[in-house]
């Protein structure tokens, strides 16, 4: 078996054999730009494009014209807050948001609050959840959005969307969900959701870095956005730059397959984090954080009590990646705030890890996780006692 086992996908997948067969042509000998339009090399260019469209679309349950494509996530994100931002003054400039959400959100409030806006932040309850009801008493007249995240990617808390979007619908303001970690790992449908703009990026669905889109609802109501990138036009005056036709191929080919796989690769990823968090549990002092009821299949943080996170994190590394939260902010060692948010104590936010499984995980990696995990956090114990 290959060392280390990979359980860190909520960090970012490996890409799937098939998305690079169906990129390579396009580094190659279909190496146009989409933009040429007097030549079949354009042509083609522009014709994969517009499949891979469809193809992103398809899986999310939008019309092909809806999807913006961007570098990843963090930029459709950018585009979709910022955007809003500046297109909506006339009508307000507060926005609500979630203190548990992804950096990439939360730094960009606090560039909207930098230049003139009004955000407020709102609390989680220990299961990471936020309340409905706190939520609408937000809602001012001058509030023209709410973002919150479809599921959080540290723990898989999943929030419920549906809801949310009613209260938006009900006071006549847009609704932008990230839901970087949960596309392509559970079903959405951004017009049953009530979603107006999503994000989402390649390298979390088995594609390729670079890549992302954002989704922008076209009618009832039709969203509109300021761009945050100029030169050409490209994307609709949406997104200029000249496309990166290989990545997203492959974005689309990615979402095609997880169109294909999502049921049975949902119910077995599913059976082997509940193995992996059920037999790790039986260690003292362990406890799952976040909704177990509500919650993506494929993460489980689980802290471990009385033990130095950092050194157990170097003794599991050269056999099991795993990750103590996000991979934006792992590198440093203060706790989690989306724990913090959660009410955990620092010391037991420092012992949390999560442990995100994928495509490409087997019951062997479970099974050798499960006995090294044990193995390594008793020895500590033991040797710091």
């Amino acid at each position: 078996m290959k060392l280390p086992i990979y359980l860190d996908n909520a960090a970012t997948t490996p890409m799937d054999p098939k998305v690079l067969e169906e990129m390579l042509p396009y580094f190659l000998e279909n190496f146009g730009n989409a933009s040429s339009n007097s030549h079949v090399y354009g042509w083609t260019a522009a014709e994969a494009v517009d499949i891979a469209r469809q193809q992103v679309a398809a899986l999310i349950g939008a019309h092909p014209s809806e999807i913006v494509f961007t570098s990843g996530a963090t930029e459709s994100i950018n585009l979709g807050i910022k955007g809003v931002f500046e297109n909506y003054k006339e009508k307000g400039n507060h926005m609500i948001t979630c203190v548990t959400e992804h950096r990439a959100v939360l730094d960009t409030c606090d560039w909207i609050e930098n230049n003139g806006g009004k955000v407020t932040y709102l609390p989680v309850d220990p299961e990471g959840m936020i309340d409905l009801k706190a939520l609408e008493n937000a809602i001012t007249s001058e509030t023209v959005l709410i973002s919150i995240m479809y599921a959080n990617n540290e723990t898989g808390t999943i929030q419920p969307v549906q809801k949310i979007s009613e209260i938006a619908r009900k006071h006549g303001v847009l609704f932008f969900s990230d839901a970087t970690q949960a596309v392509g790992k559970i079903q959405i449908d951004v017009i049953e959701d009530g979603i107006d703009m999503l994000s989402l990026s390649g390298h979390k669905l088995y594609g390729p870095k670079g890549t992302g889109a954002l989704y922008v609802r076209r009618k009832n109501p039709k969203v509109t956005l300021i761009s945050q990138i100029h030169g050409g036009g490209h994307e609709k005056n949406m997104r200029s730059g000249t496309l990166n036709v290989p990545g997203i191929v492959g974005l689309g080919k990615a979402c095609e397959l997880c169109m294909l796989t999502l049921d049975s690769e949902t119910t077995s990823i599913e059976i082997f984090r509940n193995s992996l968090e059920r037999e790790l549990l039986k260690i003292d002092g362990t406890k799952v954080n976040g909704s177990v009821k509500n919650r993506l299949p494929a993460i489980s943080n689980i802290s471990f009590a009385h033990v130095n996170g950092e050194d157990v994190l170097m003794k599991l590394c050269a056999e099991i990646a795993v990750s103590r939260g996000s991979a934006c902010s792992s590198v440093t060692s203060k706790p989690s705030h989306v724990l913090m948010a959660m009410g955990l104590d620092e010391n037991l936010a420092l012992s949390s890890f999560r442990f995100s499984l994928g495509r490409f995980t087997t019951l062997s990696h479970i099974e050798v996780a499960i006995e090294r995990i044990k193995t390594i956090v008793e020895n500590h114990r033991g040797i710091t006692r």
